[in-house]
């Protein structure tokens, strides 16, 4: 299972821990990823995501996950993320 967000896409980052004698050893910087179940109003159903932090602040900041895929571009969004808008805006035309 991969370390990456499914919604933004924040993946691990890598750097160093440098020690007290300036020492430096190679070390990763993981997002940190919950499970998280969101409910589309647009869809009707519920869509389960692994999500970091980050972006499940995001999502509530806008207020759900529809007017957070909606109004985020999609150069900005995971392949997951960019599935669920897709979807998002079909139900929306009336497909």
């Amino acid at each position: 299972m991969s370390r990456r967000c499914d919604l933004i896409g924040t993946k691990p980052q890598f750097g160093h821990n440098v020690s007290h004698s300036k020492r430096r050893t190679n070390r990763r910087f993981d997002p940190n990823l919950q499970k998280a179940t969101f409910y589309s109003d647009v869809l009707r159903r519920r869509v389960a995501l692994r999500v970091s932090t980050r972006a499940l602040r995001t999502v509530q900041k806008y207020g759900g996950l529809d007017p957070f895929l909606t109004r985020t571009d999609e150069a900005k969004l995971a392949p997951e993320g960019q599935r669920l808008k897709r979807q998002i805006h079909r139900a929306l035309s009336g497909r």
